[in-house]
C-alpha cells in the first residue's frame, strides 16, 4: 500500500511539476510549440538538432502573422515577443512592469555573480544603474582608447614579429586573448601580453568562467536554470568557489594598493572608485557617439537625478567581473563573425582597408578617439556584423507586476501576465527578418549607410538590447572592436583557410556560436599600406 501511495504521490508531482506547465499558454490561448516533457522546447539543443542561435530565429518564425507566441525553456513558459510595437510597450513604454532579468543565482550561493548590474533586480538595480552610468559616457570611454590602442598594436606586432607570409590561425582563441589583455589593463588595471604569455592567470581563470564545453558545466548551468531552489539548496553557483576567490582577490588587492599609494589611472576601476566617492558625470558629451549601434542611456522614470548605492569593494568585484564576463568571450565572438565577412566578402574588406589607410594619412599614424568614430565605413561594417552576428542571440525580461497585452488583431485574446511570467526577446530574429532587413543573410554594410540607416524601422536592430536595461558598456565593446580592425586590416588580409567552412554552417555541438571547423582564418601579411 505505501509503494502505491508514494507512486501516485510522485506521479501528481512530476505532473504538476513538469507535465501542466507545457499547457500554460495554450489556456491563455497562446499559441505555443509542442515541447517535449521536462525538457520542453529546449531539446533540439540539447540533442543537437539546431544551434541555440537557430533556435532563436526558429521559435521566431512560428506562426507568421502573430505579435507573440509561446515556448518553454524546459518546464518554464516564455512569452516571445514579435512585434516591435509591443516590444517598443514592453521595454520603454511600460518598463516599470519588466524591470528585471531572470534570476537564478542566489547572492548568498554565488555573490559575485548576483552582486553584479546584469542580475540585480527592483530598486537595488535602478540605484546601481544611476550609479555607474555616468562612468559609461563617451568622454569616459574616450580615455580608454590608450589602452585598447596598445593592446591591438601588441596583438598585431606578435603575428609580424613571425615573419610568415601566411599565418593559420584559431581566431577564437587569438581574440580572446586580445580582450582578456583589454579588459585586464581597463577593469583591472593589470598589463597582460596573452599571446606572448598563453598561461597567464588572468587567462585561464576567464577562460574558465565563460567555458560551457564541458557537460559538466552545461548541466551545472542547465540546473540552475530548471531547478533553483535546488541548486541554492546544494549551494551550487554560477562559477566554482576558488574563480570567485581569485577574481575579488584581484579587485580587492588592486583597490587596496591604489588607495594606500593615491595611485589614479584613467581606466574602468578608477571610475568604479570614482563612483563610490560620489563623482558622478552627466551624460551629456559634446564628444562624437561610438557610432549607430551604440545604445542610450535612459533616465529612469523621468524625474531627475535618481538615487544611487555606495559602492563597496564587493560591490566593484561584482561589475568588474560582468565587464570581463560579458567582454572576454560576446566581444571576440563579434570579432571572429566580423573576419569571417570580410574574409568571404574581399571588395568590403578592401574597401574597409583603403578607409584605415586614408584614417591613418590623414591623422600621421596615430590613433585617437576621433579618428576611430570619424571612419564611417568601419561604423557601417561593424553595424552589419552586429546584425547578422548579434553577440547576445536572445534577451529576456520578467514581469514585476501584473501586466495585460490588449488585443490588437482578431484572433487575440488578453494576455494576462503574472508577476513572474517570463518575456523572450529574439534578437537574432529580428535581425534575420526579411521583413526588416531585405535578404537578411547577405552582409551588406551599405543598410547602414547615412542614405540608408533613417530607413531601418525602430525596435528592429538591437545588438544591445533594448530600453533602461541595456547593455552599459556598448560604447566600451565598440571602440575595442574598432582599434582591433584597425590595427590588423593596416597589416594583414584576411583570407579563408583549408578548413574555414564557406559558406558557415554552425556546429551544433557548440554552446557558443562556432561554425564547423571552428573560427580558422589566414593572415596574410600586406607588403605594404
Amino acid at each position: 500500500m505505501l509503494r502505491i501511495i508514494l507512486s501516485i504521490a510522485l506521479a501528481v508531482l512530476i505532473w504538476f511539476r513538469f507535465l501542466k506547465p507545457m499547457n500554460h499558454f495554450t489556456k491563455m490561448g497562446v499559441k505555443q510549440t509542442k515541447p517535449w516533457p521536462i525538457l520542453g522546447d529546449i531539446w533540439r539543443n540539447l540533442f543537437q538538432q539546431m544551434h541555440s542561435l537557430e533556435s532563436v530565429e526558429f521559435y521566431y518564425k512560428m506562426f507568421p502573422g502573430a505579435r507573440y507566441s509561446g515556448f518553454y525553456q524546459f518546464n518554464i513558459p516564455a512569452l516571445i515577443i514579435k512585434d516591435s510595437e509591443l516590444l517598443k510597450q514592453i521595454t520603454v513604454r511600460d518598463f516599470d512592469h519588466f524591470t528585471d532579468h531572470r534570476t537564478f543565482v542566489d547572492a548568498d550561493v554565488d555573490p559575485l555573480w548576483a552582486g553584479n548590474l546584469f542580475a540585480l533586480t527592483g530598486q537595488t538595480w535602478k540605484e546601481m544603474r544611476a550609479t555607474l552610468s555616468g562612468s559609461f559616457t563617451s568622454s569616459k570611454m574616450k580615455n580608454m582608447v590608450h589602452y585598447m590602442n596598445g593592446a591591438a598594436e601588441n596583438f598585431v606586432q606578435f603575428f609580424l614579429n613571425k615573419n610568415e607570409k601566411l599565418i593559420e590561425i584559431d581566431m577564437k582563441d587569438a581574440f580572446t586573448r586580445f580582450t582578456n589583455d583589454v579588459i585586464s589593463t581597463t577593469t583591472f588595471g593589470i598589463e597582460v601580453d596573452s599571446l606572448k604569455s598563453p598561461n597567464n592567470a588572468i587567462y585561464l581563470m576567464a577562460k574558465r568562467s565563460t567555458d560551457y564545453s564541458s557537460l559538466y558545466r552545461r548541466l551545472r548551468f542547465f540546473a540552475m536554470l530548471m531547478m533553483p531552489k535546488l541548486t541554492r539548496l546544494l549551494n551550487v553557483g554560477l562559477f566554482e568557489k576558488d574563480l570567485s576567490s581569485f577574481f575579488f582577490k584581484t579587485i580587492k588587492d588592486t583597490i587596496h594598493v591604489r588607495e594606500e599609494k593615491g595611485i589614479v589611472r584613467q581606466d574602468m576601476l578608477n571610475l568604479l572608485l570614482e563612483a563610490r566617492k560620489g563623482i558622478l558625470y552627466e551624460n551629456s558629451d559634446a564628444l562624437m557617439e561610438t557610432g549607430f549601434a551604440t545604445v542610450k542611456e535612459y533616465t529612469q522614470s523621468g524625474k531627475g537625478r535618481q538615487k544611487t548605492t555606495y559602492l563597496t569593494d564587493d560591490d566593484i568585484a561584482s561589475q568588474a567581473m560582468i565587464f570581463f564576463f560579458a567582454g572576454f568571450d560576446s566581444v571576440a565572438i563579434v570579432m571572429c563573425f566580423g573576419s569571417y565577412e570580410l574574409a568571404v566578402n574581399k571588395e568590403i574588406q578592401n574597401k574597409l582597408r583603403s578607409e584605415v589607410v586614408e584614417s591613418r594619412r590623414l591623422n600621421g599614424g596615430k590613433v585617437t578617439y576621433e579618428s576611430l568614430l570619424k571612419m564611417n565605413y568601419m561604423d557601417q561594417v561593424i553595424s552589419e556584423v552586429l546584425r547578422k552576428w548579434p553577440p547576445i542571440p536572445t534577451a529576456d525580461r520578467v514581469a514585476t507586476q501584473p501586466y495585460t497585452i490588449e488585443p490588437v488583431n482578431a484572433d487575440e485574446k488578453p494576455v494576462n501576465l503574472k508577476i513572474g511570467d517570463v518575456i523572450s526577446i529574439p534578437i537574432f530574429g529580428y535581425h534575420r527578418d526579411p521583413k526588416n532587413f531585405e535578404n537578411p543573410t547577405k552582409f551588406d554594410p551599405e543598410r547602414f549607410s547615412d542614405e540608408n540607416k533613417s530607413k531601418i524601422k525602430p525596435y528592429t536592430y538591437m545588438p544591445f538590447g533594448l530600453g533602461p536595461r541595456n547593455c552599459i558598456g556598448s560604447r566600451f565593446a565598440l571602440l575595442e572592436i574598432k582599434a582591433l580592425f584597425y590595427h590588423l586590416l593596416l597589416n594583414f588580409e584576411i583570407e579563408p583557410t583549408k578548413i574555414t567552412t564557406v559558406p558557415m554552417k554552425l556546429s551544433v555541438k557548440t554552446f557558443t556560436p562556432t561554425p564547423v571547423g571552428g573560427f580558422w582564418f589566414g593572415l596574410k601579411r600586406l607588403k605594404s599600406t
